[in-house]
């Protein structure tokens, strides 16, 4: 479950573009740049900024998502008080438990970002959430298995 929450903290603080928690700063763009060749993500030489990636949120998005978060309504002892780790002035989430990340990362991600993030990045982040809750079912199947090993 700590995999599944670091995961979890590591994806949603790089689409919330959250300042110093981010996987997305300039090391790694110059990184994408010597592997990957992207020129939609190459620094702008006459500002040396980088542009926005496809996969981060801007500020109404954020506001967004942190509303829907904030309004949230689960059964009694499902998960805690989600409503207490949204911080709606810095548009981020905080001492979130790892069974709330778990819950999060499995059923809520395809659900939150949907709407506000491009089709492919969307994609990537449900199959990562049918990965985790594929990997942690009650029952496998040799098929999942093998499946999820691909």
């Amino acid at each position: 479950m700590h995999i599944e929450k670091n995961i979890f903290e590591n994806v949603f603080e790089t689409v919330m573009d959250i300042e110093r928690k981010t996987k997305d700063n300039a090391k790694s763009r110059d990184d994408v740049n010597i592997y990957c060749k992207r020129k939609e993500l190459e620094k702008n030489e006459s500002t040396w900024k980088y542009p926005k990636a496809c996969y981060s949120l801007g500020k109404e998005e954020k506001k967004a998502v942190c509303d829907w978060v904030a309004k949230l309504k689960f059964p009694d002892g499902y998960v805690s008080n989600m409503t207490r780790c949204v911080d709606m002035k810095k548009y981020k989430m905080f001492g979130v438990k790892s069974y709330d990340c778990h819950v999060f990362m499995q059923r809520l991600i395809p659900i939150a970002f949907r709407a506000l993030l491009p089709m492919t990045v969307w994609k990537a982040l449900t199959e990562l959430s049918l990965f985790f809750k594929d990997l942690t079912c009650t029952t496998i199947e040799m098929d999942d298995m093998i499946r999820l090993q691909t």
